[in-house]
């Protein structure tokens, strides 16, 4: 069994899938800064100073006296998700254009014509000779 787990995890493709977890990973808190300090200011800004992250709805407040926390929904979190959602979707989307046009380009570039195989090489000698006779 744990000869079969070594050979599993030996697998390009798994490590492959490691790789891009952990660096989607590191992507999305570089999408989660960009959205939280650089794209959602402006917008604050262009709505008159509203913070997005901070709306809510609130169902039921908070009581102190009751050491009960607030009932809300946050939806201003909600509209920042949907928006590093976008960024990424727009970023993998720009990834896949320019892997495809790459391949596009290297199908397009006409491949050197292969040499004679063995047997064609064999097969074209035979013929010559007895061209020849």
């Amino acid at each position: 069994m744990f000869k079969e787990f070594r050979e599993f995890i030996a697998r390009g493709n798994v490590v492959d899938l490691a790789v891009g977890v952990i660096i989607g990973a590191a992507f999305g808190a570089i999408v989660k800064s960009l959205v939280d300090q650089v794209i959602m200011p402006p917008i604050g800004l262009i709505t008159g100073g509203i913070d997005f992250s901070a709306m809510k709805l609130v169902l039921k407040p908070a009581n102190a006296a009751a050491k009960q926390a607030e009932v809300a929904i946050a939806y201003g979190a909600f509209i920042n998700t949907v928006i590093q959602f976008l960024i990424v979707a727009f970023v993998i989307f720009l990834i896949v254009k320019g892997v495809n046009s790459l391949k596009r380009e290297e199908a397009a570039t006409p491949a050197e014509p292969a040499g004679p195989t063995p047997t064609e090489a064999l097969l074209t000698e035979i013929r010559d000779l007895l061209k020849s006779r």
